[in-house]
């Protein structure tokens, strides 16, 4: 049958879908405006079912702060292109908007949120129908604190948000902290922030570091008493390599492999516990240093750190927890 354009005009508007889309679904269902959301419903869930082992990597990052609370979300799409259409942009918005209202415990709780007569789910795999890509909220964290701030990086691909425990100061200084998450991705709050595991972890690879690096050091000491330049006997490819160059003689490479081995043995087995203790919990402070909130540098004055920062807008003000999220790579 005939379809007027003031019908596919009401069905766009209903379901966001194009203009082709909709007049055709209107004309398999006869005119019926309920008949012809579900064919492009089922379009999109059929194009979400196809399309599900495809990587959803492009995508809009929203965030905002009312008060107590702030959230990020992202829905994730597979090209630019799409990211930025308007239609897309504007659907990310209403997921933040209905976020901000209703402030759901988890990503599940957001995607099973009623917006209308559908779910978030729904409006995403209806989306998903009109641009034939693939789409899925991947991220959805919030915070709350006395006063919270959201800061959204230009491009809609990277956000974050922070909550302070002291409300009713400079908007600027909450800001410039959330600008400092985002520049420089912390790990935790504070060292004692930071999960014992990933701790643990990090001690147990420094310490290997420590114990390779002080080897090294002794085994290029006893190369160069040889004559031996230690680069040039870096690794057994090296020694073949630069031999044929001419750079070391048969004999230097022999030698070389024979203080490497030997050496080695001899620094592994009289490694001092305490100094590999002292570096490897040196390397630890650094990590601190640089991966938590208010022991960075801070991105505005590197001369102090961002609790420093904090003090002089207000002397007991400090940050409570953190979001971040991007789609950039890293």
């Amino acid at each position: 049958m005939a379809v007027s354009l003031a019908d596919i005009s009401k069905l766009r508007t209903m379901t966001g879908a194009g203009m082709m889309d909709c007049k055709k679904a209107l004309e398999e269902a006869n005119g019926d405006f309920d008949k012809a959301v579900e064919l492009i419903r089922k379009r999109g869930q059929a194009i979400a079912a196809k399309r599900s082992d495809r990587q959803a990597s492009e995508g809009c990052v929203l965030a905002a702060a009312n008060g107590d609370f702030a959230a990020v979300v992202a829905l994730k799409c597979e090209t630019d292109f799409v990211a930025k259409n308007a239609d897309f942009v504007a659907l990310a918005k209403q997921i933040l908007d209905k976020a901000m209202e209703t402030k759901p415990a988890s990503l599940e709780a957001l995607n099973n949120t009623m917006i209308g007569n559908s779910s978030i789910q729904q409006l995403i795999t209806d989306r998903s129908g009109v641009t034939g890509e693939k789409m899925e909220l991947g991220c959805y964290e919030f915070v709350n604190g006395a006063a919270t701030v959201a800061y959204i990086h230009p491009g809609n691909m990277l956000a974050s948000v922070v909550a302070f425990n002291e409300a009713g100061l400079d908007a600027q200084a909450y800001k410039d902290v959330a600008m400092q998450v985002a520049a420089m991705n912390p790990i935790a709050v504070s060292e004692k922030d930071v999960p014992a595991d990933y701790v643990e972890k990090e001690r147990e690879i420094a310490t290997e570091k420590t114990k390779a690096e002080l080897i090294q050091k002794q085994v290029d000491a006893a190369l160069q008493k040889a004559g031996i330049n230690p680069a040039h006997v870096d690794s057994e490819a090296h020694i073949e390599s630069n031999q044929e160059k001419g750079w070391i003689t048969a004999e230097q490479a022999a030698k070389a492999r024979e203080i490497k081995a030997t050496v080695a043995e001899q620094a592994a087995a009289n490694l001092k516990q305490p100094m590999i203790d002292g570096i490897v919990n040196g390397r630890i402070q650094k990590i601190y240093k640089e991966q938590t909130l208010l022991n960075q540098a801070f991105i505005k004055e590197a001369k102090i750190n961002v609790a420093q920062y904090m003090a002089s807008v207000s002397k007991n003000l400090t940050a409570t927890a953190f979001k971040r999220f991007t789609l950039n790579e890293e």
